[in-house]
C-alpha cells in the first residue's frame, strides 16, 4: 500500500465520520461545493427563549429643490476653483 493509498483511505474515512456526525447532530450533511459563487443562505437562527423582532425600517430621505440648487452652486464654484488653480 503506497502513501497516496493510504491518504484516500484516511480521507474516506474521515468523510463518513463528518456524514455520520451530521446525521447524529440533526444537520442535514454538507454538500459538495460547486464551482462559482455560493448561493446567499439564510443565517441560522439561534435557539433562544427571547424573541427577536425586527427593527422597523428607515423611511427614505428626500432632498428639497432648494437643497439640490444648493449642492449643484457649491459643486459648480468648488469645479471652478480647481479649474482656476489648474490653469495657473
Amino acid at each position: 500500500m503506497g502513501v497516496s493509498e493510504i491518504l484516500a483511505t484516511i480521507d474516506s474515512e474521515i468523510a463518513q465520520l463528518q456524514h455520520a456526525k451530521a446525521l447524529l447532530s440533526g444537520a442535514a450533511p454538507a454538500a459538495k461545493r460547486k464551482a462559482g459563487r455560493p448561493k446567499k443562505v439564510a443565517p441560522a437562527k439561534k435557539a433562544t427563549a427571547s424573541v427577536a423582532t425586527k427593527p422597523a425600517k428607515r423611511k427614505k430621505r428626500h432632498l428639497s429643490a432648494e437643497g439640490r440648487k444648493r449642492i449643484a452652486e457649491a459643486v459648480k464654484k468648488r469645479w471652478a476653483a480647481q479649474k482656476a488653480a489648474a490653469a495657473k
